[in-house]
C-alpha cells in the first residue's frame, strides 16, 4: 500500500509541475530588450496606364486604364470592324497588365496588348464565307519611370508607346 501511495504522490507532483506555466527566460542584468521592428508601410496610390499605338498608315489609337498596384484586364471592341460578305465583323482589343511598384519613381510593367483579326477561312454556297479570328499582339515586361513615355515596340507595322503616371491625392 505504501508503494501505491508513493506512486500516487509522484504522479500528482508530476501533473502539478506540468500545469505550471514556463517562466519567462532569464535576462542577464543590464541587458535591455530590443523592441520588435515593424516594416515601413509604403504609401498606396493609383496609377494611370496610357497606351498609344500608331499603325503603318499613321492612324493613332489609345487607351487609358486606372489601377492600383497589381493586375488590370481590359477586353473591349474596337470602333473599326472588318467587312466579310457585307457583314461588319468586330475586332477586339485586349490589355492584360500587372504593375509592380519598385519605388516612388519607377515600376515593373508586365503587359499584353493585342487584338483579334478576323480572316476568311473558306467559301460556302451562295457566296457566303466562313471566317475565324486570330489573336495578335505584344507580350513584354519592362521597367517604367512614372511620368515618362516609353516606346515598347517600333517596327514597320507601327509603334506602341506606354506611359504610366502615379496619381497623387
Amino acid at each position: 500500500m505504501k508503494i501505491f501511495s508513493a506512486i500516487l504522490v509522484a504522479l500528482s507532483v508530476a501533473c502539478a509541475c506540468q500545469a505550471q506555466p514556463n517562466p519567462p527566460p532569464m535576462r542577464p542584468p543590464g541587458v535591455v530588450p530590443v523592441p520588435s521592428v515593424v516594416p515601413a508601410v509604403r504609401d498606396t496610390a493609383n496609377y494611370l496606364i496610357h497606351v498609344e499605338w500608331k499603325d503603318a498608315k499613321g492612324a493613332s489609337n489609345s487607351l487609358e486604364v486606372l489601377t492600383a498596384e497589381g493586375s488590370v484586364q481590359l477586353d473591349s471592341l474596337q470602333k473599326t470592324s472588318v467587312k466579310i460578305n457585307n457583314n461588319d465583323v468586330p475586332t477586339t482589343l485586349k490589355l492584360n497588365a500587372s504593375l509592380t511598384v519598385l519605388g516612388d519613381d519607377k515600376g515593373r510593367l508586365q503587359m499584353f496588348l493585342g487584338r483579334t483579326v478576323p480572316y476568311v477561312t473558306g467559301s460556302g454556297p451562295n457566296g457566303m464565307s466562313s471566317y475565324s479570328q486570330m489573336s495578335v499582339g505584344l507580350q513584354s515586361t519592362f521597367i517604367v519611370k512614372f511620368g515618362k513615355p516609353l516606346v515598347a515596340q517600333n517596327d514597320e507595322s507601327g509603334t506602341i508607346t506606354v506611359l504610366v503616371n502615379r496619381l497623387t491625392d
